[in-house]
């Protein structure tokens, strides 16, 4: 179904004109109730350390996840302590809870879990992301800087730097709200945070924008070498896969990145798209006949349990421009004046 809606919202079709009054409901009720905040008739939380806010403005993966392990890992570095808070999309777990690696991430998220492994940072989940930021600091009275992975919307937690990551490829689909299009809020909210980051090509992505003097920042995700998900110490290229039958499993935002990656490594695979966060379970493979099976790092984290030792794994490290970190330590030495 979230696919379908994804389809959906690249255009517009004659159905749109029926969606179209409640988008516009929608956009009254969030700017309403943005506009509360801002004046300070909703009371928003501020935490006693600077707050980093990485999001999109529109549904579906865009690559915050790479985004945020790689600004953790610049801002450690530049000689901060950063933690981390998500809202653990995926999860089922109440309250505020810490994760780890080998969490499991039908409680607290596969993106969490992913942070966790690669950062090496204190990582906090909460649908309320105020209470998670209280409980890191209060539990890591050390981290100097909180990274909010998404929570762009959520305004309760008040922040001092604020990055848009936008899938290059796709753009913002028909430009339209929820739920004529894809957006929670309208693509002038771009001219209003720190940076602009595009998942792609920025050459490509400006032609998307329909934002006039917004340039943004080009991510590039490079994938390193498979490894195998019993022995991640196993590592391989692509070419260990030649002559056999071989099948690419993607439950992310936007699957056919991932397989248009594997592509350009030359792997020859039959594809399988799954919604966004899928559950992984046992049964999505009895009857896969594939000798090899590869996924993404953040499908991976949902079949540790039940993996085979034909379970492959393509890990994939941002690419940025280093002009990033230099808004972002800007911004964060300026707090510190």
């Amino acid at each position: 179904m979230a696919n379908w809606f994804q389809k959906q919202w690249l255009t517009f079709t004659l159905w749109h004109i029926l969606l179209i009054p409640l988008a516009w409901i929608f956009g009254f009720v969030t700017f309403t109730r943005k506009l509360l905040y801002k004046n300070g008739w909703l009371n928003s939380y501020r935490l006693n350390v600077p707050v980093i806010v990485v999001g999109n403005i529109n549904v579906g993966g865009t690559g915050k996840t790479p985004l945020v392990i790689w600004l953790a890992g610049q801002l450690k570095v530049a000689g901060y302590k950063p933690g981390i808070i998500s809202r653990g999309y995926g999860g089922n777990a109440k309250g505020v809870l810490p994760v780890f690696f080998h969490s499991h991430p039908q409680d607290v998220g596969d993106e969490p879990v992913l942070l966790a492994k690669h950062t090496h940072c204190p990582v906090y989940v909460s649908q309320n992301r105020v209470a998670a930021g209280q409980a890191l600091l209060k539990a890591h009275p050390e981290c100097n800087v909180v990274i909010s992975d998404d929570g762009l919307q959520h305004y309760r937690l008040h922040r001092d730097v604020e990055i848009i990551v936008f899938d290059g490829a796709k753009g913002f689909g028909n430009g339209a709200l929820l739920p004529a299009g894809p957006l929670r809020e309208s693509v002038a909210r771009l001219s209003e945070v720190d940076a602009v980051v595009s998942n792609g090509k920025a050459a490509s992505a400006i032609k998307v924008l329909h934002v006039d003097g917004i340039v943004p920042i080009e991510m590039q995700l490079a994938s390193g070498s498979f490894y195998n998900l019993i022995d991640n110490n196993l590592k391989v290229d692509a070419q260990y896969f030649a002559n056999q039958q071989v099948l690419a499993i993607a439950g992310i935002g936007n699957p056919e990145r991932f397989f248009q990656q594997l592509q350009r490594l030359g792997l020859n695979f039959q594809s399988r798209a799954f919604s966004d966060h899928h559950a992984f379970q046992p049964q999505d493979f009895e009857q896969v006949t594939a000798e090899v099976i590869v996924m993404t790092e953040k499908d991976a984290v949902k079949c540790r349990s039940f993996a085979q030792s034909n379970y492959w794994v393509l890990p994939v490290v941002a690419v940025i421009n280093e002009d990033l970190i230099q808004i972002v330590l800007n911004k964060l030495q300026h707090k510190e004046i």
